[in-house]
This record gives C-alpha cells, sequence and structure tokens, in this order.
C-alpha cells in the first residue's frame, strides 16, 4: 500500500478534530503514518491507533517554534524514507510547515483541498471555487506529494485499530531560522466550540451595530450552540477574529446554521453551505443566503431574534 503521512496536532489532552479527519482520508488512501506534533501521551496514542494508524512519528516541539524545526526534520525523514503523500490541513502551523517542508524537497503544494485521490502516475485534488458552486481539479507528478486540506472534508471515525509503533523524532538545530515561544494565551470561551458545535448561530453586517450582536450570543445561548459571525463583522472590530466563519476563517458544518442579518457573500457561503440544516433571517427577500436557506425568513433580525429567545426562554 501507499505510504501516506497524516500531520496531526496535539491540543490539550488529545488529537485536535482537523488531524483525526485526515486520518480518516490517510487511512483509506494507504498505509497511515501520523506525524504527531505535541507532547504525546499513551492516551494519545492510543486514540491515533483506534482511528487507524499504523505508526506514529513523534516531534514534542516544547518551546521551539515549531515550523522550521519540524520541516528540517521531516525533510531529513522523508529523504531516506519518502512517504508517496504528505496530508495535512488548512490550518496555521500545518500551512507553515508545508511551505518550508516543500522548499527543502523541491517540490510544491495543493492547498485548500475538499477531496485527493492517488492516481497511477501522481495525485489529483478536488477543489471548490466561486462559492463552492463549481469543482475544479488539480494534480502533480512529482513526490513526495504534500496537500494541506480544508477542515470538514472528511469525517472522523473510529475504526478500532491496534496501537501504533512509536517512533521519536528530533528536532535539529536551523540556526539563524530558530524562533522560541516566550508567552502563549489561552483564550476565554464558553459553551462549545465553533467548529465543533452542533449548532451554530452567526450574525453578519445586517445587525446594524456591535451591540446587537448580543442578540446573537443570547439565542446561541439558548439553543446551547456556538456564535459566528462574517468577515465583514469582524474587519468591523464587532467581534474577535476566532468566531470568523467562511474562507479565510473557520468552515463549520453543524446540524443547524442560523444565519442572522448574513446577506450571502460567498466568502461566507464556503464556510457554511456544508451545514445539514441552513435557516436565514434576512429583511431582504432578494439576498443571496435564500438560495441555499432550507427556511428562510424574510424580516428584521431587531424583531424576529427577540420574539424567537423571549419563546425559547419561556419554554
Amino acid at each position: 500500500m501507499p505510504a501516506v503521512w497524516v500531520f496531526v496536532e496535539q491540543e490539550g489532552d488529545g488529537p485536535t478534530s482537523l488531524g483525526l479527519e485526515l486520518l480518516a482520508k490517510g487511512r483509506e488512501l494507504g498505509d497511515a503514518t501520523v506525524v504527531l506534533l505535541g507532547p504525546g501521551s499513551d492516551e494519545v496514542f492510543s486514540i491515533l491507533g483506534d482511528h487507524g494508524a499504523r505508526a506514529v512519528l513523534h516531534l514534542d516541539g516544547g518551546d521551539r517554534l515549531p515550523s522550521g524545526p519540524v520541516a528540517a526534520a521531516l525533510a531529513d525523514r522523508a529523504g531516506s524514507d519518502p512517504p508517496e503523500l504528505i496530508l495535512m490541513g488548512q490550518a496555521y502551523n500545518d500551512r507553515d510547515i508545508a511551505g518550508r517542508l516543500a522548499a527543502r524537497l523541491g517540490v510544491g503544494v495543493l492547498s485548500n483541498a475538499s477531496d485527493v485521490r492517488l492516481t497511477g502516475g501522481g495525485v489529483e485534488t478536488d477543489h471548490e471555487i466561486l462559492g463552492g458552486t463549481q469543482i475544479a481539479t488539480a494534480s502533480a507528478s512529482q513526490g513526495p506529494y504534500i496537500v494541506l486540506a480544508r477542515p470538514k472534508s472528511f469525517v472522523a471515525e473510529a475504526v478500532g485499530g491496534d496501537a501504533p509503533t512509536i517512533e521519536k523524532l528530533e528536532l535539529p538545530d536551523i540556526g539563524a531560522a530558530e524562533g522560541r515561544i516566550t508567552e502563549t494565551h489561552v483564550e476565554e470561551r464558553e459553551g462549545p466550540q465553533l467548529g465543533e458545535a452542533s449548532i451554530v448561530v452567526s450574525g453578519g453586517r445586517g445587525l446594524g451595530s456591535a451591540d446587537a450582536y448580543e442578540l446573537v450570543e443570547r439565542l446561541g445561548k439558548q439553543l446551547k450552540g456556538a456564535t459566528g459571525a462574517t468577515r465583514a463583522i469582524v474587519d468591523a472590530g464587532w467581534v474577535p477574529y476566532s468566531k470568523q466563519v467562511g474562507q479565510t476563517g473557520k468552515t463549520v458544518k453543524p446540524e443547524v446554521y442560523i444565519a442572522c442579518g448574513i446577506s450571502g457573500a460567498m466568502q461566507h457561503l464556503v464556510g457554511m453551505k456544508d451545514a445539514k440544516t441552513i435557516i436565514a433571517i434576512n429583511k431582504d427577500a432578494d439576498a443571496p443566503i435564500f438560495s441555499i436557506a432550507d427556511l428562510g425568513v424574510v424580516g428584521d433580525v431587531h424583531k424576529v431574534l427577540p420574539k424567537l429567545i423571549e419563546a425559547l426562554e419561556s419554554r
């Protein structure tokens, strides 16, 4: 079977959901070896094995900025034992490592993929364009192939695999390109995380002001869901970037997505169009969001949301 490396980061006490999504695809394509970045633990290794990893290459960066050293370590390993495919996610460290690794290996990177296939002579990737209304296919023939896949493109699923073999890779000294992490901050969050929530309530420019975003927060709390936002109100400073849903923000795939005062620009639709049920509230009956909504409410969010919140609070 083709050798496939799957990049997985550890977050807290376990692998990230994105990493497990990638591992689901990796084990489908070949013999999956996880490249784990993080402190590691028996519990983490067990989870990776349960999701289909045959082996784990473990790298622990400690307080070192990981991208440069990790890319150097993987390039050294790939030089002696190259995989056919290196599968990574459309996330910060993944993208940084992928670019550095590609430069060291003299290959390209196929990024923002929604699917990936190994062919007889190379690799093919699918990419959503024009707001997801069309699919473009790209290919590469010089390996090892490096592919960055979008979050929520694959479904993480445990398959009950055996415990993987563990190999610790040391991070080399990369000289002047070395960086250190001097301080970290953990964002305070309440309720479910945006990328994992089964219900997401998002607000857009139609709210009219930063103060009106409180309606989105109140509705999200009543539904025990997460709250999101469009790029427009993030850029305006109404809410932090961590809430942005869209092409340059988070990709979400909840059971229910409620779009409040969101017109439906392509940049936003890319990040939420695969929600199982989409409910749109907008006073403009011709807003593009209604073209993908399962339920559309033509009305002023300042009137609709308070009534909806009141009805939920009275239950």
